[in-house]
């Protein structure tokens, strides 16, 4: 068996490392190892870039039935890679060791290969992926229908039209000079003159109605005044007596 068949002791998760790319950033990814057997197993990691990647832990042993978290820092970059496109690749190796072991006991023999010895290897590839995704277009907000928005929208229509229209008749007032154009003008404005003197009617109307009722209102407090002290002048007598 060869790479990734030989030594099956680790299952390992992910099988592919990726890490967020971002210019002169640090970025990481980590690594779960776990010991599928009931033996203690030791476990390395290696890589094609040493100085591109710091590897915490490198080394390790991992208990039968337990997972170890594995961390890889990759350094920043100061230029693009072509097409977002790496190379770059890890192996991890695994052997059986005697129970008990630590990482004190591992060493670079363990893994050496040698007649009748297992050595578990997996090959993991290197991605890239972009660090801030592109946000989604946000959706236009909603029109509001409500009966409020309505009116203040109808209040602006009306308002824009009857500026228009005053416009208009400015405009042909002072532009008229056709047979045609004059009638209309001069009807418009005897109506316009008659709408104000109605108005000015009901103003007057109005005026003398609120004198009229500011009027009567003084009469009937001087009557109550006089009913009054009447009132009190008949009390004392009584009281005098």
């Amino acid at each position: 068996m060869g790479i990734n068949g030989l030594g099956d002791f680790l299952s390992i998760h992910p099988t592919e490392l990726k890490f967020p790319f971002e210019l002169r950033k640090q970025s990481s990814c980590s690594l779960q190892l776990t010991n599928r057997t009931d033996q203690y197993i030791a476990f390395k990691v290696k890589t094609t870039r040493p100085r591109k990647y710091s590897v915490r832990p490198n080394a390790g042993v991992v208990l039968p039935g337990s997972t170890s978290n594995v961390t890889v820092v990759m350094q920043a970059h100061k230029e693009m890679p072509p097409d977002m496109h790496c190379k770059d690749k890890f192996l991890v190796q695994s052997v059986v060791v005697p129970k008990g072991a630590t990482i004190k006991d591992i060493n670079q023999q363990m893994f050496e290969k040698e007649d009748g010895k297992i050595i578990g290897e997996f090959m993991l590839r290197v991605a890239y992926i972009p660090a801030n995704p592109p946000s989604p277009v946000p959706e236009e907000p909603e029109e509001d229908s409500s009966p409020r928005s309505s009116m203040i929208e109808d209040e602006v229509k009306s308002s824009v039209l009857s500026d228009h229209v005053a416009r208009s008749l400015e405009e042909s007032t002072g532009r008229a000079s056709s047979s045609e154009e004059w009638p209309m003008i001069s009807k418009l404005m005897e109506e316009k003159l008659l709408a104000t003197e109605q108005n000015q009617k009901l103003y007057h109307e109005l005026e003398m109605m609120r004198k009229e009722i500011l009027r009567n209102q003084a009469g009937r407090v001087s009557f109550f005044f006089v009913l009054l002290i009447g009132l009190v002048g008949v009390l004392v007598g009584y009281f005098i007596r």
